[in-house]
């Protein structure tokens, strides 16, 4: 619980942290509006071309109209998070992203499937990036990327239930069973909403047991007084116990965030990422089944096996590069990612479909984790929903295009071979362009001397 001190902060009780509350609603958040809003589509794409007749071209249009929506959201999400606070900012995301669930299950055809699965897209840009910095500002930098890696937990919470849920909807209720699906996912995302406008809290800077706002003067001036008697002023005013710079309007500029290149150089090698993620994971269904006869049930099962697997990745590379460093951390997982995606390209046995899912279940979501932590690292929390949302504008795009082309190669084609090995050479090209990468040049490209 938060009761005040005597100066008039919020006080943190010694048997109670609620930065775990605010992991634990954020981890429910990113479950309903982004783990079932975008990767359960996967699940539902051949039932929803039988139903309505599209192509793979048009089903990865579905997917584009979905990301640009997140996409535009993204340009300001982590802005008006700053600007408003993560919690009604990600509250409203949430709500609207469960009411373009529901609605998509209403859908006609392709052209109303797609704007209301772009109302989707809106939602979830409101609620990935202020939910990941939000977490990075509750935690010290120690725990940083563990956290916003249980967070993305939720994403891989959604494989899970999708992969067992969706065949045996589909398989009980026939052609039309996509839309039960949407129904169902989309309501219990409505009611997300609610919980999350009701118990997530915005930010605070860690004190000891004290948790004080940033912009608070009482604090700010027993900061100082302590300072003063400790004989090193700038030493305490500009570090907290975490170990992170407070990153105030002194400090931080909006202007070198938005054009520093080192943080762009951070953006393009997010692009990679969601380039090639993307397509795995909205066509892996559609390639078992298409290419390779898998049944629903069979490509079901795989997909769940993906999802437990990414339950542990994301707290797993995390606390990983926690420890060893964030840039060996992002090598590490796109070298896994890339290689995963390589399989599924080849036309092989059993075995190397196994070997892909766990490989890419045990890589990919841990990649928002660590550019959530990094950007943290380099800006400070109270900058980094601006900073993260940047580089999350290259990510979208790279999602956005992504499935659509993957579709339209597959039309081509008769098969998604080349769209997989297109997707595991971005990847490819994203881990040589991680080497470069430095932490301080970001740091010192977004701070006004």
């Amino acid at each position: 619980m938060i009761d005040k001190n005597a100066s008039g902060a919020p006080r943190i009780r010694d048997n109670w942290n609620y930065a775990w509350v605010v992991l634990a609603i954020g981890t429910l958040c990113e479950f309903g509006a982004v783990g079932m809003g975008r990767f359960g589509y996967g699940m539902l794409i051949p039932a929803m071309q039988a139903s309505l007749g599209m192509s793979n071209t048009e089903a990865g249009a579905l997917a584009t109209a979905n990301l640009i929506g997140y996409l535009a959201m993204s340009a300001l999400g982590g802005a008006l998070a700053t600007r408003f606070g993560p919690r009604i900012v990600i509250g409203l995301g949430v709500l609207v992203s469960g009411l373009g669930m529901v609605l998509t299950g209403f859908a006609a055809g392709p052209l109303t499937a797609a704007v209301w699965r772009a109302v989707t897209g809106v939602g979830t840009g409101g609620v990935n990036v202020p939910t990941m910095g939000l977490v990075s500002a509750w935690f010290s930098h120690k725990r940083r990327g563990m956290a916003v890696g249980i967070l993305l937990g939720g994403n891989a919470a959604a494989l899970i239930v999708s992969g067992v849920l969706f065949p045996k909807i589909l398989t009980d209720l026939g052609d039309n069973g996509w839309r039960m699906c949407w129904y169902l996912v989309g309501g219990l995302t409505l009611v997300t909403s609610i919980i999350g406008l009701t118990l997530l809290r915005n930010p605070f800077t860690r004190k000891g047991l004290i948790l004080r706002r940033e912009q608070s003067a009482t604090d700010t001036t027993v900061a100082a007084d302590k300072t003063t008697a400790s004989g090193s002023p700038k030493e305490a005013i500009t570090t907290d116990e975490s170990g992170t710079a407070p990153s105030d309007k002194s400090t931080l500029n909006w202007k070198l965030v938005y054009r520093s290149g080192p943080v762009m150089h951070l953006g393009l090698v997010y692009l990679t990422y969601g380039f090639s993620y993307i397509i795995f994971i909205t066509f892996f269904t559609k390639r078992l089944m298409a290419d390779m006869d898998y049944t629903k049930e069979a490509a079901g099962a795989l997909f769940m096996l993906l999802g437990w697997l990414s339950l542990i990745c994301g707290g797993l590379w995390g606390w990983f590069s926690d420890r060893f460093g964030r840039k060996p951390a992002i090598i590490a997982v796109y070298l896994i990612q890339t290689t995963s995606i390589a399989l599924l390209a080849t036309t092989g046995s059993t075995v190397t479909v196994v070997l892909s899912a766990i490989m890419f279940g045990l890589s990919s979501w841990s990649v928002p984790a660590i550019m959530a932590a990094t950007c943290a690292d380099a800006v400070g929390p109270r900058m980094a929903p601006a900073a993260l949302g940047l580089i999350t504008l290259f990510f979208g795009v790279g999602q956005a295009v992504g499935p659509t082309v993957a579709g339209a190669m597959a039309d081509a084609s008769g098969n998604f071979d080349n769209a997989f090995w297109l997707a595991a050479a971005i990847g490819a090209i994203g881990t040589l362009g991680v080497l470069p990468l430095r932490r301080k040049s970001i740091s010192a490209a977004c701070r006004e001397f």
